[in-house]
C-alpha cells in the first residue's frame, strides 16, 4: 500500500509520475473536462494544525474527482478523550484515504503502519510533501519542463517545508542552495538530511550573491510557525522570539531589491500564509517574477494527482 509521508519513500520516478499526472489533470480542468474517477471514494481529512490551502485544495480536489471529503477537527472530535491508536483505526474504517495535518509526524506514521488505507502527511513538524510536490509542479510549469529547472534557492529558516523541497529537488537532480542561518529544531530529520546530502545537490551557503547566482526560483517561508500568530501578529508569549528572529533573518528577507540585484530572472515563491514585511515584502509578492498565486492554485491539481497516485487510479 502506498503512503505519502516525507518523500523519503518516493523515488525520482514516483515524483515525476505525480507531477506528470498533475499536469494532465490541470489540462483537463482548464478544458472543462470532468474527471469523475473517485465517485465512490471518501477522503478523511484530520486536522490538528490550522489550514487554509491544505483543506481547500484537498476538499475541492476530491469533489472535482467525483468523491467526497470529510473534515475532522481534532478539537471537536473524541480524539482528545481516547487513545489515538484506537480512534484512528476506527476512523479509517469509514474512508478510502486519510490526509492528516498533525503536530507530530509519529502519529501520521502510526496511522500508516496499520496499512488500512493510504495515508498522507498534509503537514507535520518535519515534512510537507504535498506543498513540495505542488512547488515542483509550479516550477516545471513555468519553466516549460522539469528538465529546465536547474537550481533553486531557499531563504530564511530550515524547516519542514525546506526538508521536503530539498529532498525532492535533490532526487530530481536540481541544485538546492540553503541560505539559512538557523534550523527549526523540531524539523530536524538526520536520515532525510543524509539522503539529500548524498546526492551532492544540496549546499548550505549564507552568501546571498553566491546562493542566488543562477537560481531559477527563490523560495521562502515564515520564520516562525503559523500557530504563533493571531490576526497576522505574534501572540504575546512569542513576541520576544519574533523580535529575535527578525534580527537574525532580516538580511535574508525575500524582497524585490534582492531579486533584482542577484537573480533578476528567478521566479519568486512562497508556500503561504505570508507575513508581509517579515519574511517577504509586498513588492516581492506583486513582482513580475512572482508565481506565488499560481503556486497556491497548483496545490489543488497536485492534491488530485496525489490522491489518484496513492489509490493507483489512472487518468
Amino acid at each position: 500500500m502506498r503512503h505519502l509521508i516525507s518523500l523519503k519513500e518516493q523515488s525520482a520516478d514516483d515524483i515525476r509520475d505525480i507531477i506528470a499526472l498533475a499536469a494532465r489533470i490541470k489540462k483537463k480542468y482548464r478544458a472543462g473536462e470532468t474527471t469523475d474517477i473517485l465517485h465512490d471514494k471518501t477522503l478523511l481529512m484530520f486536522f490538528q494544525k490550522g489550514s487554509t490551502r491544505t483543506r481547500i485544495s484537498f476538499e475541492a480536489g476530491m469533489t472535482e474527482l467525483g468523491g467526497h471529503a470529510i473534515y475532522l477537527d481534532a478539537a471537536k472530535t473524541q480524539f482528545a478523550l481516547a487513545d489515538f491508536r484506537d480512534e484512528i483505526r476506527a476512523a479509517m474504517r469509514f474512508g478510502d484515504i486519510l490526509m492528516m495535518r498533525l503536530m507530530r509526524v509519529e502519529d501520521v506514521a502510526l496511522a500508516a503502519s496499520f496499512d488500512q488505507v493510504p495515508v498522507i502527511d498534509g503537514c507535520s513538524e518535519k515534512y510537507h510533501p504535498c506543498q513540495a510536490l505542488g512547488d515542483i509542479f509550479t516550477m516545471a510549469e513555468h519553466s516549460k519542463g522539469l528538465k529546465n529547472v536547474k537550481k533553486v534557492a531557499w531563504l530564511g529558516i530550515e524547516n519542514n517545508m525546506s526538508n521536503t523541497l530539498k529532498l525532492a529537488c535533490a532526487k530530481l537532480g536540481i541544485e538546492v542552495a540553503l541560505v539559512t542561518p538557523e534550523v527549526n529544531a523540531a524539523s530536524v530529520d538526520k536520515e532525510l538530511n543524509t539522503m539529500a546530502n548524498a546526492t551532492g545537490k544540496v549546499k548550505k551557503v549564507l552568501d546571498i550573491k553566491e546562493a542566488l547566482h543562477g537560481a531559477d526560483y527563490v523560495h521562502t517561508d515564515t520564520w516562525m510557525d503559523t500557530e504563533y500568530f493571531k490576526s497576522g501578529k505574534p501572540l504575546p508569549e512569542f513576541a520576544a522570539e519574533f523580535e529575535r528572529r527578525m534580527k537574525v533573518f532580516m538580511p535574508y528577507q525575500l524582497n524585490a531589491a534582492l531579486i533584482e540585484k542577484y537573480a533578476p530572472k528567478a521566479g519568486i515563491m512562497h508556500c503561504m500564509p505570508m507575513h508581509v514585511g517579515y519574511e517577504i515584502t509586498r513588492d516581492a509578492i506583486e513582482h513580475k517574477n512572482s508565481v506565488i498565486f499560481d503556486q497556491a492554485e497548483n496545490r489543488k491539481h497536485v492534491q488530485k494527482a496525489i490522491l489518484l497516485w496513492l489509490l493507483e487510479k489512472g487518468l
